[in-house]
């Protein structure tokens, strides 16, 4: 299986690490030819996880993203999502007929409010049995350093995303799969939201105690969420023995991809998340914020699209809902937050 990449930020660049560890000659898509010329000469990328190096004759490197989705029978999509749409919708209706894609977004296309297998669907009536989502919890740095991670890959064939997954186990990344595709999703997008909450509330000084019932609430609206979409794994705790597998375990939303992954994006340093929240909670403006960092939050587009979302699921959303009133209609993070503190449990 030959593998492509569409997008070269943090997150692809560690992706494309993965892959060339394991052997993999890679097709990878950079909108700038001098990035690709300093990958080439320097073995890193200049820009994202200079740390990461690679034996550039693994590396095709192109300008051209219909070179690399022509080229390649999976197709990885790690562009941020509020520029994805833009990509795409460039590229003819018919390029990915027979291709597999793999979603590496962590979010939804905003203008359109959709997740990537809708939004693909509607525009390239691309069929859901060939989509597949790869998810942390897993920080592009940690990568970069070969410390050990865990990856998530979802989809509803389950050969084929047995056969995508065992191409990116190392021995600094362990792989599990499921087929929730949706539910894998949403709490991606929803994790996102609440890390920016919780920088919120290191940025207003509230402390390690207040943040534990923080994200603790963070998960149960989560989980309160999926469960009100129709999404299957609700309940915590229960685990099945698979009797497909010696040792695997049925996925709830106790398990990596879904708390794992909200633990670390709400209190790593590297979450980009709290990081914008942070500053948001220390008296920043949301352009200031954005102006500062270097990288894209995802959980402030997500905010207002989950918003509008739950407009139809109705699901009680009281700290996803404040993190989108103080981004997106200048409600004060302090007096946000009182209205956080009543809703806690």
């Amino acid at each position: 299986m030959t593998f492509g990449i569409l997008g070269s930020g943090s997150w692809g660049t560690a992706i494309a690490k993965i892959l060339t560890d394991n052997g993999q000659t890679i097709y990878w898509w950079n909108r700038s030819q001098k990035a690709i010329d300093q990958i080439i000469s320097r073995r890193h990328n200049p820009h994202y996880l200079s740390t990461a190096y690679f034996n550039p004759n693994q590396l095709k490197l192109t300008t051209d993203p219909v070179e690399v989705i022509r080229n390649s029978d999976a197709i990885i999509i790690a562009i941020p999502s509020a520029f994805a749409a833009q990509t795409l919708l460039a590229l003819d209706k018919n390029i990915f007929t027979g291709k597999k894609i793999i979603s590496a977004i962590k979010g939804i296309l905003p203008e359109q409010n959709l997740l990537l297998n809708d939004f693909l669907k509607n525009e390239f009536d691309f069929p859901l049995e060939d989509y597949f989502a790869v998810l942390g919890p897993c920080h592009a740095e940690e990568v970069a350093a070969e410390k050990l991670s865990y990856l998530t890959f979802s989809g509803i064939n389950e050969e084929a995303t047995h056969e995508i997954a065992r191409h990116f186990k190392t021995d600094y990344l362990n792989t599990v799969e499921n087929d929730d595709i949706y539910g894998v999703q949403f709490a991606a997008v929803l994790k996102n939201i609440y890390a920016v909450g919780a920088g919120m509330a290191h940025g207003l000084d509230y402390g390690d105690n207040f943040l534990s019932v923080l994200i603790a609430n963070s998960a149960d609206e989560m989980a309160g969420f999926l469960k009100k979409a129709g999404i299957k794994n609700i309940e915590v705790g229960h685990v099945d023995t698979l009797p497909s597998s010696n040792e695997h375990r049925s996925n709830n939303y106790a398990a990596s991809v879904y708390l794992g992954d909200l633990l670390v994006t709400c209190y790593s340093l590297y979450s980009r998340n709290r990081t914008f929240g942070n500053m948001i909670g220390k008296g920043y403006s949301v352009q200031s914020a954005q102006l500062e960092m270097s990288m894209v939050a995802e959980g402030y587009n997500a905010s207002k699209c989950m918003f509008h979302i739950n407009q139809t699921i109705l699901a009680e959303m009281p700290i996803s809902e404040t993190v989108y009133r103080i981004l997106w209609e200048h409600l004060p993070p302090a007096e946000g937050f009182k209205k956080i503190e009543g809703a806690l449990i």
